[in-house]
C-alpha cells in the first residue's frame, strides 16, 4: 500500500518471509503501564489489575501515541497532565491510572485497525494480540470491546516462536507458512475474547482524544 494516505497515517510496508508484506503501523504498547509501575515501588500488578477492573469505566483516557509518553520518567504525572490538557480529571489512584492506560491502549488498537481497514480496503474479522500483552486479560477484553471484534490472544512468546520457525524453515524442517501457523497453534493454547459492553461509550471516549 503505497498511497499518500498510508504515508500520512504512518503505515509502512514490512517485507516478510515468502514475499509477504505486513502493512504496519506501530501503536504504543505496555510501556505506559511499565513506567507507571516503576513510579509505584512495591506495587503488585496482579492486584492493581483486579482493582482496575472495578474502577469506573472511561473516567479518563489519553492518546497513547502522544510524544510526551515516549521518554522514561514519571508516567503518572504525564498522564495527569494530558488529562488536564484534554479537559478531563486525572485518575485519583494507581488502579484508576491502570484502567486509564488499558482503556487508552484499547482505543489506540481500535484506531489502528480502523485505519488499516479504510486504507487497505479490506475487512478485519479478528484481532490477534500476541506477546506480553496477550497475557493481560483486561487489555484483551478492552481491545475486543473497543474494536467490536473478537480478539485471539497468544502466544506470549511470539518473537521467539517466529525466530525458531524461520530457522526451522531454512533448515528444511518446516515446509511452508501453513505448517508454521499450525505448529504455533498446536504449541500454545490461544484464548478468544468476544466483544461486549456499550459501543457508544467507547465512541464517546475516543472522541475526547482522537
Amino acid at each position: 500500500m503505497l498511497t499518500p494516505e498510508s504515508r500520512a497515517a504512518n503505515f509502512t510496508n514490512e517485507a516478510g518471509i515468502d514475499g509477504t508484506v505486513r502493512y504496519l503501523r506501530n501503536v504504543m504498547g505496555l510501556w505506559l503501564l511499565q513506567e507507571c509501575l516503576r513510579a509505584w515501588p512495591g506495587s503488585d500488578l496482579g492486584e492493581l489489575l483486579k482493582a482496575a477492573a472495578a474502577e469506573r469505566p472511561f473516567a479518563a483516557v489519553v492518546n497513547p501515541d502522544e510524544p510526551a509518553f515516549l521518554p522514561p520518567g514519571d508516567m503518572p504525572a504525564r498522564i495527569a497532565a494530558e488529562c488536564r490538557r484534554t479537559g478531563q480529571r486525572p485518575p485519583a489512584s494507581p488502579a484508576a491510572y491502570v484502567r486509564c492506560v488499558l482503556e487508552s491502549l484499547a482505543l489506540g488498537h481500535r484506531l489502528a485497525v480502523r485505519q488499516a481497514m479504510e486504507l487497505s480496503g479490506r475487512d478485519v474479522e479478528v484481532v490477534h494480540l500476541v506477546g506480553g500483552g496477550s497475557r493481560n486479560e483486561l487489555l484483551c477484553q478492552f481491545t475486543a470491546d473497543a474494536c467490536g471484534l473478537p480478539v485471539v490472544a497468544g502466544p506470549g512468546e511470539a518473537t521467539t516462536f517466529g525466530n525458531v520457525l524461520v530457522q526451522a524453515r531454512a533448515a528444511g524442517l518446516v515446509s511452508d507458512l501453513a505448517e508454521m501457523r499450525a505448529l504455533v497453534a498446536a504449541s500454545r493454547p490461544l484464548r478468544r475474547y468476544e466483544p461486549s459492553g456499550d459501543r457508544a461509550a467507547w465512541d464517546e471516549a475516543a472522541s475526547r482524544v482522537f
